[in-house]
């Protein structure tokens, strides 16, 4: 049986000492961008299917992908897909074991965050 005499202790004293790590946090945002590239995806669906269906269906999806939404929507999705690359490039390197020690995982984090924003805005530039 638990037991139910515990006193004041807190139930969980490691998060009022934890520090978030970057490896940990570009970890958690490699799966936060697999998921956000979706809607990019399904926008871009809903886009062919209007293009396939008619003018007039077009016309309106076309307006909303050219708005300062979509554009903002696709923008993101055009950041998390490089992220997203550049992050499983990162785990295939440990994968094959290197650069598992922690200054030079930090240093690849930090390489992923700066790569994907450079490739983002070299592919905005360029397209």
């Amino acid at each position: 049986m638990a037991d139910v005499n515990r006193g004041d202790r807190p139930l969980s004293p490691h998060l009022t000492i934890y520090r978030p790590q970057l490896t940990s946090m570009t970890s958690i945002l490699t799966r936060i961008t697999g998921n956000a590239l979706l809607l990019g995806a399904l926008l871009m669906v809903c886009w062919f299917l209007a293009a396939a269906t008619g003018p007039e269906y077009f016309e309106t999806v076309d307006g909303i992908v050219t708005s300062f939404v979509g554009d903002v929507i696709m923008f993101g999705s055009l950041w998390a897909l490089w992220y997203h690359l550049l992050a499983g490039v990162r785990h295939l390197i440990w994968d094959n074991a290197m650069m598992l020690e922690l200054d030079r995982a930090e240093t690849l984090g930090w390489a992923v965050i700066a790569g994907s924003v450079v490739l983002t805005i070299l592919t905005v530039i360029i397209i």
